[in-house]
């Protein structure tokens, strides 16, 4: 007897019709049944945004009339995408989430504001292994044909070996041909941020707005980061905790005269 094929939960920030997640359908169908639960506009930046002060829509939409998997629009977050799929539509705990392909870079410290990643995140809190995958290419436009190989490779050894306990896979792709990419790097996320900048503007009725802009800043010079994989050519893979306890601080924080 055949053994039974891992369901896999599809999902993104993106946008339920963006190239990156149809390419990501199209490599999970030859890995597993497919279930695809993804927000019907984009919601990137969003982190781990839940909604709760408004109504939560979540439809079956057909994408391509060939498509033999379900699709689902949900008006929500990414990460409220993920817990309606295992609370109201799966008829089982899928054995595998994963997220994206998402339109642009979640390495570093961007991995806290992503909507990518906060799915894979919320996949993980629910004890599903889980997956987010980014290509460093904003545009619309991207190929996200030289990931195919890659993206195999990393979710067959998921499925095989499971994660650890509170972890979750932090995956981004260069911008780079296949036959460009050096291989896989399994580092630490880079110790860099974000200068922010705000581009203050007047609108026709004299009220103040604002635009978000900055530069990307890293001062992180070790060969083990995301960041150093990704400038050489390499494919960067971080685990990821959830747990955001900083363990080693407790013992510095007992030392204080918190109860006098």
């Amino acid at each position: 007897m055949k053994s039974e094929k891992p369901l896999i939960l599809v999902t993104n920030d993106d946008g339920i019709t963006a190239p990156g997640i149809r390419t990501l359908v199209e490599v999970m169908k030859e890995l597993g049944d497919v279930i695809v639960v993804a927000p019907d506009s984009p919601q990137s930046g969003m982190g781990h945004a839940i909604t709760i002060s408004d109504t939560l829509f979540c439809e079956e939409v057909t994408i391509k009339e060939n498509f033999k998997h379900k699709e689902y629009s949900c008006s929500g977050t990414p990460a409220d995408c993920v817990k309606i799929a295992t609370q109201e539509i799966l008829h089982r705990k899928p054995d595998l989430c994963v997220s994206g392909i998402n339109h642009g870079s979640n390495s570093s410290i961007n991995v806290i504001y992503s909507g990518t990643m906060s799915a894979a995140v919320e996949a993980g809190i629910e004890g599903i292994p889980a997956i987010g995958f980014s290509l460093l290419d904003y545009s619309l436009n991207a190929d996200f044909e030289p990931t195919r190989k890659f993206i195999k490779t990393i979710t067959r050894n998921v499925l095989k070996n499971g994660l650890p306990k509170g972890v979750v896979l932090n995956v981004n792709f260069p911008k780079l041909k296949e036959n460009e990419i050096k291989g896989i790097k399994v580092c630490r996320q880079a110790n860099a941020h974000w200068e922010e900048e705000f581009d203050k503007r007047t609108n026709p009725q004299g009220r103040d707005y604002y635009w978000l802009s900055g530069k990307f800043v890293n001062k992180d010079e070790g060969d083990d980061t995301d960041e150093k994989a990704l400038e050489k050519g390499y494919v960067s893979v971080v685990p990821v905790m959830f747990d955001l306890t900083a363990h080693y601080a407790i013992k510095d924080l007992n030392e204080w005269k918190l109860n006098e």
